[in-house]
């Protein structure tokens, strides 16, 4: 069944009125005929399962059949600081990372990111809402992740702290505390997790020690060298997974 999310402005009591491009995506792209029935979610945690009664290339709506529950969202809160890099890079990891539990994104602009503009950045923020959207509806999310402007080093730092989360960040350079350790070596499960992911070329040693003077908890993803890309699904997916929360 088909899932749109849809502001709660569009939900007047049993009625929904689509938004013009998802009634354009319903009635073009999906060819969709009255009495067939979706799944609306309107960013709050609600589920709804409605049956569409009026289908126009401009204006679609449907009626609510029933409220759904809704259990694939994670109860941790996962903030992903990822180091700015090329687009399809970082479009892949919006994707993949909506798709396994991160709840927010943040671009990051280190020493050595590949891409500094935080301009460039902001203007490519609608197209990062929608892949983070479509990749919401597709896997059954119950929200849609928040994706922040670009913030540096600093900025991030106090950002997640500000939060009072769980601050780690994945460092080639530690070999005494594994992503693992870092997580059970805690009396009570965080609610909120902030994990860093440094850009291509790494992290400096100035920045490590910032963070770790700032109070972040440096932790290694295993013995082996990954791809930035790599690194932020893999750390994300084992941090959920060791909460008991994938």
């Amino acid at each position: 069944m088909h899932r749109f999310f849809v502001s709660p402005d569009c939900i007047h009591g049993t009625q929904v009125n689509f938004p013009p491009e998802t009634a354009h995506q319903i009635h073009a792209v999906l060819r969709m005929r009255i009495g067939q029935e979706v799944i609306v979610l309107d960013n709050t945690g609600m589920a709804f399962r409605v049956r569409l009664e009026n289908i126009r290339p401009s204006a679609v709506t449907g009626v609510i059949l029933e409220t759904l529950p809704i259990t694939s969202e994670p109860r941790t809160r996962l903030t992903l600081y990822l180091g700015l890099t090329q687009r399809e890079k970082f479009e892949w990891v919006l994707q993949k990372g909506t798709e396994v539990g991160i709840t927010a994104f943040v671009p990051l602009i280190t020493q050595r990111t590949l891409v500094r503009d935080a301009t460039l950045a902001r203007e490519k923020h609608p197209r990062w809402q929608r892949i983070v959207q479509e990749a919401a509806e597709q896997c059954g999310r119950g929200r849609i992740p928040d994706i922040h402007f670009p913030l540096e080093l600093g900025q991030a730092l106090e950002h997640a702290q500000a939060t009072g989360s769980l601050c780690l960040m994945a460092w080639e350079g530690e070999n005494q505390r594994s992503l693992r350790e870092a997580i059970h070596n805690l009396s009570t499960p965080p609610h909120q997790v902030a994990l860093i992911i440094g850009p291509e070329g790494g992290l400096s040693p100035e920045e490590v020690a910032r963070a770790q003077q700032a109070g972040w908890l440096t932790c290694s993803l295993g013995a082996r060298i990954l791809r930035m890309e790599t690194a932020a699904i893999l750390g994300a997916a084992f941090i959920l997974y060791e909460l008991n929360d994938f």
